[in-house]
Formats: structure tokens, sequence, C-alpha cells
């Protein structure tokens, strides 16, 4: 099952789809007749790849997940190129299950494209977002879509306070990656890896991602002002497939992180980053080629064969470039927010009279 473009056309249910929940038919529950043509409520996305023994019981868990929330949902699992029988068993469960649909990319493409693929091809005003693996808990979902609408927030991130992995493998990087992101970017997390989360759809279809960036999502949306809030969730051993996680990750996380801390302190003012550091090595290379031609014009001493005058030119020629970068990034910035008639503000609300 594929699709070419993303869709918004009203939500659907089978009539006479068997599938019961608590000896009732979904079908029955509010909000959930399909000839009402009412748009889905909340959409579940969850990548896959190579997921060929977990899709079925994951599709059966968030379905009943989806059942407990008590309005028009869609399940929306996103095929990252596998390679295994993960399609043929996800085109048998879409006619299994109306709710899910299935975006299937033509390779593999990285767990940050299909999580930006499942936001542009959501179509509830919430969005929860899993991983494939079963790892993440969908019981989990009702309580926190009704939190994220209570207490008015734009994002609830996932904490897997009592995480089911290895210690040296797999939980110290972890404790040590997520020390290293809040100090970098300022927001305060336990766990940023975790992928269980729930946006409204307007913040997460607002953020664009590339490289690793998805579990930089929050300090992303903070860019743009956006709120949330961390609330421990359950998290489970994989039984059955295997991790496509490794330490070889810790290095394109590190180079994101550097992105996301230029996007966030820098992205609407480059020259101040730039410039800075271009003004200060400009400094010291015009203090040290004065003091050189203070020694030869009045002591007398010979400079032309010092190593100190290189570092000193190379210095001032640093610093120029830098400067002339960060200028460069200015006029940049600009074309892309004017070419795209893009704001460099967010605005929450116009409150009136």
């Amino acid at each position: 099952m594929t699709m070419d473009t993303p869709t918004h056309s009203p939500f659907q249910l089978h009539p006479t789809d068997p599938k019961t929940f608590d000896n009732k038919p979904y079908g029955s529950l509010p909000d959930f007749d399909p000839k009402a043509g009412k748009g889905v409520d909340v959409s579940f996305i969850a990548p896959v790849f190579n997921e060929e023994e977990n899709v079925q019981p994951l599709v059966e868990e968030i379905y009943q997940a989806g059942l407990k929330l008590n309005r028009p949902f869609e399940i929306l699992l996103v095929d990252d190129g596998s390679s295994d029988s993960t399609i043929p068993r996800l085109r048998q469960l879409a006619q299994d299950y109306p709710v899910l649909r299935v975006v299937s990319f033509k390779r593999n493409f990285g767990q940050t494209a299909a999580t930006a693929a499942g936001f542009a091809y959501a179509r509830g005003q919430y969005i929860v977002t899993l991983d494939g693996d079963l790892q993440n808990d969908p019981a989990d979902a009702p309580r926190l879509v009704e939190m994220l609408e209570a207490e008015n927030l734009d994002i609830i991130q996932g904490w897997r306070k009592n995480r089911k992995d290895k210690a040296l493998s797999r939980k110290l990087p972890s404790a040590i990656a997520n020390w290293i992101i809040a100090k970098v970017t300022g927001v305060k997390t336990h766990d940023n890896g975790c992928s269980l989360k729930v946006y409204r759809a307007d913040v997460a279809k607002n953020i664009q991602l590339y490289g690793e960036m998805h579990r930089f999502i929050p300090a992303l949306a903070s860019i743009d002002g956006a709120s949330f809030k961390e609330v421990p969730v359950n998290h489970r051993e994989r039984n059955a497939g295997t991790s496509k996680y490794g330490i070889s990750r810790t290095f394109k996380v590190i180079l994101d992180l550097l992105t996301v801390l230029m996007m966030k302190k820098f992205f609407t003012r480059p020259i101040h980053l730039f410039g800075r550091a271009g003004l200060l090595l400009f400094f010291f290379g015009l203090v040290i080629n004065l003091y050189l031609v203070f020694d030869k014009l009045v002591i007398g001493h010979d400079i032309g064969t010092r190593p100190l005058l290189i570092l000193g030119m190379l210095l001032i020629l640093s610093g120029i470039q830098l400067i002339s970068t960060g200028l460069i990034a200015e006029i940049q910035v600009r074309t892309y927010f004017e070419s795209q008639n893009k704001p460099i503000y967010n605005v929450k609300e116009i409150i009136e009279s």
C-alpha cells in the first residue's frame, strides 16, 4: 500500500469490520460513525524497518489504545525500506484494520525521514509517535493525549524512567548524551531518545527534520516557543527482531547537536557567532603585528623569519574570513525568511475584546 502525496480526506471506518473492543464494534463508539465523515482526531505514527515479527502485535496494541481514546483515530506506519516480510504483512493488516495506513519508502532513509513522513501524512489534530519494536507501550498514549489537552501543552515527551535496555551499550551512552544535550540546548529533559511523544499537529508539521534530528524535536520546537512536558512512561524489553541502534550513531548525534545549537542560538543572527570569533582572532593578530612593528622600527630586530609574524598574519586573515562568513550567513538568513515570507517570530494567540 503506497501513497504519493499527503492526503487530508475525511476519516472513514468500515461499517462491517468485525474488530471489537469490550464486545462493542468500534463503529458504534462516539465519533466513530463512518457515515458522519468526521476528520481524524488522533494519529498514531510508528516508523518500522525490518520488523516483520513485531508489526502485527504493534498494530493490535495501538488499535486497543486507540479505542480507549473514544475518538476517531488512525494508525500510520512508515516502512523505512524494509527488506524482509514487513510490507506483505502490513498489506494484510491494512485489510484487517481499516484504521491502518502505510507509507512505504523506496529505500532506507532513516528514522528522522520516517518521522518527517509520518508528520506530513498524519491527518489528526494530535499526533502520537512510537517506536516500531514494541518497547514503547501504546497503552500510555490515551493518558498522554488527555494530559496534553488538559494542560494546554504543545508536546509531551515520554521518559523511560525504568528503561529495559543493556546498561553499558545503551543506558550509559544515552544518559551521557541526554546530559550533554540538556546542557547545550538548554532544554531540560531526561530522555531525548524516547520515541513515545504526543504533539499538537500544527506544531509537529512546522518542524523541519534532517539528519538524526528526530531526537532533538523538543529543542527544535522550543525555538518557536513550543511548550512541553516530560512524563514517565512504561518501557519494555525487545522480544523479537534486532535493534537498529549502535554506538556509531553517537558521532551523528554530536554533529546534529552542533546544528541544533546553531539553530537555537544563532539562526537569525549568525554574525553574532562568526563575527565574535572573527573579531577576537583579528584583535589578537593585530596586537601581535603591532608588537612586531614596534620591535622592528624602534628596537631594530629582524622580524622577517620569526614564526610570530606568520601567526599574527594568520590570525588577522582568519578573523577577516570568519567575519565575511558571518556576513554571508546573514544574507542567506534574510533570503530564507524573505523568500518564504516567513516571520522570525511565532504568535501563540491574539487577545481582543
